[in-house]
């Protein structure tokens, strides 16, 4: 039922914009965030006729065809809001390098008129009263909202035998090199729908590892900024120490285009804070000359085709003029770990209660929810359960607020000032290198995600920045080559410095190839 409402609605899209689609229009395969910016420009193409370029594109590879999964839902009223935006630029009134650009959020962010839902079928009614911050932002600066990216359910944070890229309400996005190999999660949607063209960027969301896996994964470029970059208003929560959006791109520019218009202080938001937000003048070709930048081995070692590969980048960031600093180390890594996850089930359940109980969903805790996808199961929870659910329901109490405490001061402690900060002082780095993850497993709903290692983690935890970028891929006999990340990461707010080598690294490199057939 959910594909054929999703049909009807997007021919009725298309239908209520082609009579001014135009067949000689530029190509728009692959093409940038700046690119689409200079036809717009030129008047080689209408915001109107993008929407149904990636509304056509959504149709045939979405829904049809290899059926990736990656859209829950389109926004009905994103061709008027491209006439409008069109007849704005003919007037004169540009409001920015978003103008006129269609962009995807994640399924967990709230946006008027589409259901917020956290890719569950709980939430399928769950009807925001107003715009995230960061969708105020973006309409702002003349996004338009194109529809919800499909997401791990609950940001994967229901179940620890989950399927990355599942969720009740939206099925299993599939990635779009090898349909039986997993997307990464929670941002799936968001990562597969830029890497296959259905949309030049995408909003998605992170509190370990959401934006940076599924854009390794999946062939494109993700930041995750320093916590309170981006006010966390609207989304629906796993955990306010660690939850942040960031932007999903085929490119270094177009993630920091995104980013910049998400960016801004949100007197709403205690974290929230505002300047340095010009970051596209550090989009530098030779932005990695003379930056010393520690190649962070305990980060490796989980795949050797994987550390092959990161292997040969080294001497292109040599070329590129980076002193390279080899064999430095975290020395925390891994002692953060409990604390972190004591963290997330106990923030969940109280973050999560306060959102529901500004929305108007007719749950308003934790446990109702529980209770509801016990009801539901059959739907709501065919392939695995709930115990995430539980365990935070059970992290309450008097002694248990102690334990979080305590567990929230030394994880952030142990990732940032003994960690990142300690590894950087000690060989007095501009940032940080490692791998971002394995390549992407078969997906297998008996036993889970076979997640090997990540590069994630003491940046999440910490709050602190991280860009990954395409480096490659991985391959193995007559198996698809598979797409692989590079990560860079650093101390808080050290955005610029990390997009120097990012975009530095991208230009020399140019290693994103698109998914063949797409």
């Amino acid at each position: 039922m959910l594909n054929r409402l999703f049909t009807g609605l997007l021919l009725a899209v298309l239908l209520t914009a082609c009579q001014t689609y135009a067949p000689t229009r530029p190509d728009l395969q692959e093409a940038s965030l700046p690119a689409l910016q200079v036809y717009l420009q030129e008047g080689r193409l209408s915001s109107e006729e993008l929407i149904v370029y990636y509304l056509d594109r959504i149709a045939s590879l979405d829904k049809q065809g290899p059926i990736l999964n990656a859209v829950i839902s389109l926004n009905p009223e994103a061709a008027n809001e491209a006439r409008l935006l069109d007849e704005e630029r003919r007037t004169g009134q540009v409001r920015g390098p978003l103008h006129g650009i269609p962009v995807l959020l994640k399924d967990n962010i709230d946006a008027v008129g589409m259901a917020n839902s956290a890719g569950s079928v709980l939430l399928k009614d769950n009807q925001p009263p107003d715009d995230a911050f960061l969708v105020q932002q973006l309409r702002a600066a003349g996004a338009v909202i194109l529809g919800k990216a499909n997401l791990s359910e609950w940001a994967n944070f229901r179940s620890s035998r989950s399927s990355s890229g599942w969720s009740s309400l939206g099925g299993q996005t599939r990635n779009p090199y090898d349909s039986s190999r997993s997307t990464c999660g929670s941002s799936s949607g968001s990562a597969v729908a830029v890497a296959a063209n259905m949309v030049a960027a995408a909003v998605g969301t992170e509190t370990d590892g959401s934006l940076v896996c599924p854009a390794a994964v999946n062939g494109i470029v993700s930041i995750k900024p320093t916590l309170g970059l981006i006010s966390r208003d609207g989304i629906i929560p796993i955990a306010h120490s660690q939850d942040t959006t960031g932007p999903m791109a085929r490119t270094v520019s177009g993630a920091v285009i995104l980013l910049e218009a998400m960016a801004g202080e949100d007197p709403g938001d205690s974290v929230s804070y505002a300047g340095g937000l010009d970051f596209s003048r550090h989009l530098k070709i030779d932005g990695l000359a003379g930056k010393r930048i520690g190649i962070v081995r305990n980060l490796t070692g989980y795949h050797d085709l994987l550390d092959r590969q990161f292997d040969a980048q080294l001497e292109i960031l040599r070329r590129q003029g980076a002193i390279l600093i080899d064999k430095v180390e975290l020395p925390t890594l891994d002692q953060w770990d409990d604390d972190e996850f004591t963290v997330l089930l106990h923030e969940f359940r109280q973050d999560l209660a306060a959102y529901l109980q500004a929305s108007q969903s007719p749950y308003r805790s934790l446990a109702d929810l529980i209770v509801a996808n016990d009801k539901h199961a059959a739907v709501a929870m065919p392939l695995f359960g709930q115990e995430l659910f539980l365990m935070a329901e059970d992290s309450s109490g008097e002694e248990q607020q102690l334990k979080y405490e305590e567990a929230l001061q030394r994880a952030r402690r142990l990732a940032g000032a003994e960690g990142i900060d300690a590894a950087m002082d000690q060989h007095r780095l501009d940032l940080l290198i490692a791998p971002t993850t394995g390549p992407a497993w078969k997906i297998d709903y008996l036993n889970g995600d076979h997640f090997l290692g990540s590069a994630s983690s003491a940046a999440a935890v910490a709050g602190y920045p991280h860009i990954t970028v395409p480096m490659g891929f991985v391959q193995v006999a007559e198996e698809p080559a598979l797409p692989v990340g590079i990560s860079f990461f650093g101390r808080a707010r050290s955005e610029a410095v990390l997009i120097e080598a990012a975009y530095g690294y991208e230009q020399a490199t140019q290693h994103r190839v698109p998914p063949s057939g797409y």
